[in-house]
């Protein structure tokens, strides 16, 4: 594992576990979200964002953290593992209602109230993202494929990894 991505559910807890794999692993760490948008919830322009995350994936380690339809293809095509958290809505839900307020490194703002458009977004995940993932996934089928349907896999993945680091 030295070019990893992290996918799933907008609320899975992609950037909590990347965070976890980071210390573990010490591979270098790129949120989406960072060079995706400004502080002011405005977008970044398309060319720089793909620039931005070109220069990231022309490197020798990094672990990728979000989403982003647009560039799945080409962050599972570039990379040697693939990480989805699968999780059931109300998971993800609750991911999200958990971190309102909240400071987040992954994020260049504080999310301070329900956005309903990304509400919808969560709510239509699994009927219309995931099938696309999962398309993406058999495509790439020489990847290593790590699909958790829980957090406590998850978990349990972390501490088997942090333990073969340790020996």
């Amino acid at each position: 594992m030295n070019k990893i991505i992290i996918i799933g559910c907008p609320g899975s807890g992609k950037s909590t576990f990347a965070r976890k794999l980071h210390t573990i692993t010490d591979i270098p760490l790129h949120y989406l979200d960072m060079m995706c948008w400004n502080s002011n919830k405005t977008k970044i322009e398309k060319s720089i964002f793909i620039d931005r995350l070109q220069t990231v994936m022309n490197q020798d380690t990094w672990i990728i953290d979000g989403n982003y339809q647009s560039t799945m293809e080409m962050r599972i095509s570039a990379c040697d593992t693939v990480i989805f958290l699968d999780y059931p809505l109300e998971v993800c839900l609750s991911g999200i209602r958990k971190r309102q307020g909240k400071p987040r490194e992954d994020m260049p703002w504080v999310e301070t109230e329900d956005d309903e458009e990304f509400l919808e977004f969560i709510k239509g995940y699994i009927d219309n993202q995931r099938p696309k993932v999962l398309s993406l996934l058999e495509k790439y089928n020489d990847k290593n494929v790590i699909v958790f349907t829980s957090r406590s896999e998850a978990n349990e993945f972390l501490s088997r990894i942090g333990k073969l680091v340790q020996d």
